[in-house]
């Protein structure tokens, strides 16, 4: 009790005052050490018990999880010569909290392999989401497989855990599938349907759904109102957007949070209404943070507006001076208005400043394995084969007409390598390695760290034409359905 109220140093006394102490007791310190974060101590009572169950184990293997000691928890994890259901979900759920997610798979295809251990629903419902971050859906396909094949309920958890894993590999439809066969939801649930329609840029279905959600008497949240505000965003719905947003709070009590203003902020940026946008700022209740500032800047890189562009870094730079999206934004908004000289600048500034770029990376899940590239990457096995692809599509994509956009490339080398550089990003190299590795008409897709560059934007549509393919790229914001030379975002993003 004392544990849970927050008094650990009352629940320490009378653990030290107890005449008697069993396993169980043991237990409860070691869980409450771990709870408010004192994982050191919580592990030198450990050391200490002459007595350990699989539940103090797995409790101490949780803990490290929590505080991000994940190499700590997977070593304790490694030490044990006997396991349980439990034990096992404890790591997988503290590769996943960590973000650690190709790891929380690969331990999962472990388990599998050990005769009589049978997963449960928090197996599962940390495997799929898992395979949600990473676009891994032959995997999220087997478990829902193996659900149906195991008679499992579709529990409420699961439910959710399974339509998010499908809304978020690209597959919207089957997503509403396991919704509509879920016997129990809850408002996580029509929020996944409503943010997984608003990813794919379908605004109307996610203001239905929300209709829906209502009328059943469900109570929407604030993540709620980020997949509409979300929604209104990809689809350039201005009015409808700052109409629901100013719904929050009048009609729903819910106060507007950090996250949805930098929302509304984007969605009138891309609308090219900067001003509106930049007055929203200077009016917020809270303190505007980075990503707010940022929606910002991302409207005057789309509208060109270098002036106010350079006042935007400014105050990114005043939050985090280590912040590389604006120097990259800067840069890149430089060049794009022919300011090469200034895109040198802000590069070397950059550079003396000791900041790095978070480099891009794309992911591709064949034959059950996910393969990972980053921009530049030679390192796969079949690098020559996908070298010898990129160049292939390159022939194919100039007899198309496609004109690299060579003004993204600031470096100061000819034209030719401006274009090489540019089939050196991570989405293409990761659609390459699809090409050569999938039968002729298979679906391609990829999931993207950063947002979706023009180039390979417009390189894409063309390439979906070119090998009669549907390529769905999941970048940081959105989906993007390529078929037939045309994208579903419309050229809106």
């Amino acid at each position: 009790m004392y544990f849970k109220l927050g008094y650990f140093w009352v629940a320490q006394k009378l653990f030290d005052d107890m005449p008697t102490r069993d396993v169980v007791s043991w237990n409860t310190l070691v869980s409450g050490l771990c709870t408010n974060g004192d994982v050191d101590k919580a592990r030198k009572v450990f050391n200490g018990m002459v007595e350990k169950s699989l539940v103090t184990w797995s409790t101490m293997i949780s803990g490290y999880a929590r505080v991000g000691k994940v190499e700590d928890a997977k070593r304790l994890f490694d030490e044990m010569t006997n396991r349980n259901v439990v034990c096992w979900n404890a790591m997988i759920a503290g590769y996943t909290q960590n973000e650690r997610y190709g790891d929380a798979i690969e331990l999962f295809r472990k388990m599998q392999e050990i005769g009589g251990m049978r997963s449960n629903d928090a197996t599962l419902v940390s495997v799929l989401s898992a395979c949600a971050h990473l676009g891994a859906l032959d995997l999220g396909k087997w478990i829902h497989r193996f659900i149906r094949g195991s008679a499992m309920e579709l529990s409420l958890f699961l439910g959710n855990a399974l339509a998010d894993m499908y809304a978020k590999c690209g597959c919207i439809r089957e997503a509403m599938l396991v919704f509509d066969a879920m016997k129990k939801r809850d408002a996580i649930s029509w929020t996944i349907i409503i943010t997984g329609l608003a990813m794919h840029g379908r605004a109307n279905e996610a203001f239905g759904f929300f209709c829906e959600m209502i009328g059943c008497g469900a109570k929407p949240t604030d993540v709620t109102f980020m997949g509409l505000l979300t929604a209104c965003t990809h689809a350039g719905l201005v009015d409808r957007g700052l109409k629901h947003f100013d719904m929050m709070d009048k009609v729903y009590g819910i106060t507007p949070k950090v996250e949805h203003y930098g929302c509304v902020v984007d969605l009138l940026s891309r609308a090219g209404r900067l001003d509106e946008a930049e007055n929203l700022i200077s009016s917020m209740p809270v303190k505007p943070n980075v990503k707010v500032w940022g929606a910002l800047l991302g409207g005057c890189r789309i509208y060109k507006d270098s002036d106010r562009g350079e006042n935007v870094v400014q105050q990114i730079l005043e939050l985090d001076s280590d912040h590389s999206g604006s120097y990259i934004y800067l840069a890149n908004l430089y060049a794009s208005t022919g300011r090469l000289d200034d895109a040198v600048k802000c590069r070397l500034r950059m550079r003396d400043s000791g900041v790095t770029k978070m480099p891009g990376c794309s992911w591709i899940e064949v034959d059950n394995m996910v393969h990972e590239f980053f921009m530049g990457d030679l390192s796969h096995p079949q690098s020559e084969k996908i070298s010898s692809m990129i160049r292939e599509l390159q022939q194919k994509l100039k007899l198309a007409g496609y004109k690299p956009k060579t003004d993204l490339v600031i470096h100061n080398v000819d034209e030719e390598e401006k274009e090489d550089a540019l089939f050196t990003h991570s989405e293409k190299l990761a659609i390459a390695f699809g090409l050569i590795s999938t039968r002729e008409g298979t679906t391609i897709r990829i999931v993207k760290n950063l947002r979706i560059c023009d180039d390979c934007h417009g390189a894409i549509k063309i390439i979906s034409k070119i090998v009669h393919r549907e390529i769905i790229v999941r970048d940081r914001s959105r989906f993007h359905h390529f078929e037939n030379g045309k994208c579903s975002c419309n050229d809106y993003w």
